[in-house]
């Protein structure tokens, strides 16, 4: 059985098919309610850490070196990446997360890196 990885924004509405539902923010979203996102874990540890986040502010021409910089901290927080390497052997999981930008955030990072980490 084959095991995935999605996104979803915090503002999307919660279904079935999300599986195990992880808000990879260090800030819970604005203006969601617990009972709406619906989370069945709060990693907030796996986030890109308070300096990382305050430099790249969304910012789409830093992206590049921010994949790199986020995906150094995620090869020193193991224990974080294990806990969402083992819910993943269980099943689907779908990272929740607050930005706006649906293509540029620590959510794409980590679901790539999640991939990549299950394969070895």
């Amino acid at each position: 059985m084959k095991h995935d990885v999605r996104i979803k924004r915090a503002y999307e509405a919660a279904d079935a098919g999300d599986g195990y539902r992880v808000l990879v923010d260090r800030l819970w979203p604005r203006g969601v309610p617990k009972s709406k996102l619906k989370a069945d874990l709060w990693l907030k540890e796996v986030a890109p850490s308070t300096e990382l986040r305050n430099w790249f502010k969304h910012d789409v021409e830093k992206w590049p070196d921010f994949r790199k910089k986020y995906i150094a901290e995620l090869k020193q927080n193991s224990e974080c990446v294990d806990i969402l390497a083992g819910q993943l052997r269980k099943g689907r999981m779908t990272l929740v997360y607050g930005a706006k930008d649906q293509e540029h955030n620590q959510a794409v990072v980590l679901r790539d890196f999640l991939s990549g980490h299950k394969k070895q």
